[in-house]
């Protein structure tokens, strides 16, 4: 499996973690989650390659997540996938992938660890 970038052109956060991977030469692709949202499944294996749980994930300042009160919500990781695929802004951003594990790049230099 290639690599793969979870990437929001908008986020200074993800646009730094892309300028790292492409100034290392490493081989993978960008994929503009909000463009094309995760599916529950890929959002399911992302949860293990990350080994948190979705509530460390999720991005809390996002009025999506004000409004559902998802603060106190009890939800299962499937719950939390059926959620992030109609909500894909709730998703934290950077996330490099590189096939077994992933991390999330806060900061951007995270995900050097992975490559």
């Amino acid at each position: 499996m290639i690599a793969r970038l979870f990437h929001n052109p908008r986020c200074s956060k993800s646009r730094q973690a892309l300028a790292l991977l492409q100034e290392s030469n490493v081989d993978f692709e960008i994929l503009e989650y909000l463009k094309s949202p995760l599916d529950e499944t890929d959002l399911l294996a992302l949860f293990k390659k990350l080994d948190k749980t979705p509530l460390e994930i999720v991005r809390k300042g996002e009025a999506v997540f004000k409004e559902l009160s998802l603060s106190t919500a009890e939800l299962s990781q499937k719950e939390w996938a059926q959620l992030l695929v109609k909500n894909p802004i709730l998703l934290e951003r950077p996330i490099f992938d590189n096939g077994s594990k992933a991390v999330i790049g806060r900061p951007p230099e995270d995900i050097l660890a992975l490559i």
